[in-house]
């Protein structure tokens, strides 16, 4: 299948956005001089570009085109709700059809231990509401001074003032991405931190540094520790199994939020609609988006616990917060057409019993004993290589990110976008795949992870 180009030349289109953008993550300059790819058509989990190249998306776009590109129920949802209702907000004391059957559909496949929903566009936008939103319960029940937020090193929760804080990328925290009364403890990346311990020794380890951050600035100070129950733009790191127990023990123990965030791992990503229940621990809030809407329209929400609804709804009185589009009906009707498909279709399920297990096996077999490859991680649809000098000593390369930074580029030379993060290649297509876009998905990382190793002579 080619897909149209525009009728503007691909060089028009890079000097023009030279001139007008700034991109995400990127030397501006750099790539002014290369010039981005311009992608004009998408469909299942395939782009073209102007020059009438086609890529295999193994990203899902920013892990978020969950039901892949096309999907005409979305954008027909779109347009009948423009056509009905293009906007309207959440303030003046009214609400709207879409945004109260969203909320319905939607706790109807959230665990029975949730029943409020704060709308956001992003998010970023849920992990600054987060904040707010904790805080202000520990002041309704009298405990003002239970403010500060607990994060990881190398975790991600947005790339928004606070939510920069939150996160723990310390080359953002240099650009001026701090707030005060936010701390950290380290990730649970055992390949990399594991010392001489088991992975079961190093989750506990891991997990108790949160005990130890605790009891060093104060139980009576902490309001809530966040986490992405697997990492996703740190690298797709999977923690030990006995690590998230034992977290979510040490927050029951202080009376500590625990907090989720479920931008990525949420909407089946992990064969089960939420990566905290495939790692069997009960958040009190869910940040979402992404999957949400299958990135079809900017949508994202904090979700709350019975428990701090409760104290928000009947004790707190007017809560100090409200965005413009929160809750945008376009939004909302794209959401309910999005996660109807997904359970209508069985999508979630057939990641979970079917294309998952598919995935991970195939991950496994071809790479298991491959040269440049020190660890497999995943579950479910995403997944991610480790790249490694010695497998058996877990020697990482001085330079892995610039080896999996090559590995990328050639990626895209072999049709293929998966995304490189320190030295770990990662991947997450969409859940509709196919076991034959699978098929591609692993035959073109194994050629662009070939050619990487023949370029650094491991192969």
């Amino acid at each position: 299948m080619t897909a149209p180009t525009s009728k503007r030349a691909t060089s028009d289109y890079q000097a023009s956005d030279a001139a007008h953008h700034i991109h995400a993550f990127l030397d501006q300059k750099a790539l002014n001089a290369e010039g981005p790819r311009v992608i004009v058509r998408g469909e299942r989990l395939h782009l073209w570009d102007n020059d009438g190249n086609s890529y295999l998306d193994g990203m899902s776009g920013l892990w978020c085109t969950n039901l892949g590109y096309g999907r005409r129920d979305l954008s027909a949802a779109a347009t009948q709700q423009m056509e009905q209702l293009p906007y309207y907000n959440m303030f003046f004391h009214t609400t709207h059809p879409s945004v109260v059957e969203l909320s319905e559909l939607l706790f109807s496949l959230l665990p029975g231990h949730y029943s409020h929903a704060i709308y956001t566009n992003s998010g970023s936008e849920a992990n600054e509401v987060l904040i707010r939103t904790v805080r202000r319960y520990w002041q309704i029940l009298g405990k003002p001074e239970k403010k500060i937020m607990i994060g990881r090193w190398n975790g991600y929760h947005g790339s928004t003032l606070a939510a920069t804080a939150l996160g723990g990328m310390k080359f953002m925290h240099e650009m001026g991405g701090m707030i005060p009364d936010v701390e950290h403890i380290d990730e649970p990346y055992w390949f990399a931190h594991e010392g001489n311990l088991t992975p079961a020794e190093f989750g506990l380890k891991a997990a108790q540094q949160l005990e130890e951050k605790i009891l060093a600035v104060g139980a009576e100070n902490i309001a809530g520790f966040i986490a992405e129950p697997f990492q996703g733009a740190g690298g797709m790191i999977f923690p030990p199994q006995s690590y998230w127990p034992e977290i979510q023990r040490i927050c029951k123990k202080y009376d500590v939020l625990l907090c989720a965030d479920e931008v990525i791992g949420g909407f089946g990503r992990t064969g089960e609609w939420f990566a905290h229940e495939y790692f069997g621990f009960e958040p009190d809030t869910l940040s979402i988006a992404k999957g949400l809407t299958s990135g079809y329209i900017p949508m994202g929400g904090l979700i709350l616990s019975k428990r701090m609804a409760q104290v928000l709804v009947e004790q707190g009185g007017v809560f100090a917060h409200g965005l413009t589009y929160s809750g945008h009906p376009v939004a909302a009707a794209v959401a309910i057409a999005n996660l109807k498909a997904l359970r209508d279709e069985g999508v979630v399920t057939q990641v979970k019993t079917d294309t998952g297990p598919y995935l991970q096996s195939c991950l496994r077999e071809v790479f298991g004993n491959h040269p440049l490859v020190g660890e497999i991680q995943g579950a479910g649809l995403v997944a991610a290589l480790q790249f490694a000098e010695d497998k058996a000593t877990r020697k990482r390369f001085a330079n892995e990110n610039d080896i999996a930074w090559r590995c990328r580029t050639i990626g895209f030379e072999e049709g293929l976008i998966i995304r490189s993060t320190l030295g770990r290649m990662i991947m997450a297509p969409a859940l509709v795949a196919t076991r034959a876009e699978l098929d591609e998905l692993v035959a073109k990382t194994k050629r662009a992870v070939d050619r990487t190793a023949q370029e650094i002579g491991l192969l």
